[in-house]
């Protein structure tokens, strides 16, 4: 009975030690970084590799004003290693979950802080109240410059070694390289636009950084706004269309949230095309790289 006993609690001891032994962590298993967006998550994905788990939470293409966390993102923020974030107020339905996370613990890598950040110049603004056109707004679109995004990816290795110990010096050294390439093609490709022709006409202000970069000149936009959460209003559709006929704009630009049957109306009116740029979503192979080499395609394009 003695040795049955002993032999019992033997089991008993081996299971619960083996439970426990299941639930702990494992130290050698991968760290999660949350990106909040897929343009973002895309570079983040080329640096990291193999070496973390990357996870996106917004969906591709939606928008990031009109999208929430639902609870299973919620518990994916509240667990993650690193979170890494635009700023610039980009992830308006995110920011109370954010807050959130940061406030339990979960760490924050901020790309804009990483960036000159543009902000809206004397007279590129509107007269109106929309605090996005104030002198001094800042624009959140930064993934449309790749020299942004080489300043981000080099600042955010640094951040991983620096917490986590490791080392993807090598990792962005060779990214950096291909986005440094990325910019020369884009700018060679803008570069055989007429000067004429330099000038664009948006569904709203996301096209600042790009404009920058590569020597164009924003006109003007149908939602003048560097938030699609801004509706249409007459007055400003009214200075818009005076824009456009004191420029030689060949085409108006349509983009996520602008509306289609106002963009097509106005085109109609002053006999201008409308060409769709996808400015918020990566395409089916999920890669910034085509991302920005199909919107400098259509942008030259029409243009020439």
């Amino acid at each position: 009975m003695r040795r049955l006993r002993t032999m019992v609690m033997a089991g008993f001891f081996g299971i619960v030690l083996g439970s426990c032994a299941a639930h702990q962590p494992d130290a050698t298993s991968k760290k999660t970084i949350l990106v909040t967006y897929s343009i973002l998550g895309s570079i983040v994905r080329d640096l990291v590799g193999d070496h973390f788990t990357v996870v996106v939470s917004l969906p591709n293409g939606l928008d990031p004003h009109e999208w929430s966390p639902s609870a299973k993102d919620m518990e994916a923020l509240n667990h993650a290693s690193l979170i890494v974030q635009n700023g610039l107020h980009l992830e308006g339905g995110m920011q109370r979950s954010l807050g959130r996370a940061q406030s339990g613990g979960v760490p924050l890598f901020t790309a804009s802080d990483y960036i000159p950040v543009r902000t809206v110049k004397a007279g590129q603004g509107l007269p109106t109240d929309d605090p996005d056109q104030q002198t001094g707004a800042e624009d959140p679109h930064l993934w449309m410059s790749p020299e942004n995004m080489k300043a981000i990816e080099l600042a955010l290795a640094a951040e991983l070694d620096k917490r986590f110990g490791v080392d993807l010096s090598a990792r962005a050294q060779d990214l950096a390289a291909r986005l440094d390439a990325l910019n020369t093609e884009v700018k060679d490709e803008m570069a055989a636009i007429p000067a004429q022709n330099r000038v664009l006409v948006t569904g709203h202000e996301s096209m600042g950084y790009f404009a920058d970069a590569y020597g164009l000149t924003l006109v003007g936009a149908i939602i003048p706004s560097l938030t699609d959460q801004a509706e249409v209003s007459a007055a400003d559709l009214a200075r818009l269309k005076q824009q456009i006929q004191a420029h030689p704009v060949p085409v108006i630009f349509s983009e996520i949230g602008t509306p289609p049957k106002v963009a097509h109306a106005l085109a109609s009116e002053l006999k201008l095309k409308v060409v769709p740029l996808t400015t918020h979503a990566l395409l089916p192979d999920s890669s910034y790289f085509t991302f920005l080499r199909t919107v400098a395609s259509a942008v030259a394009g029409a243009l020439k």
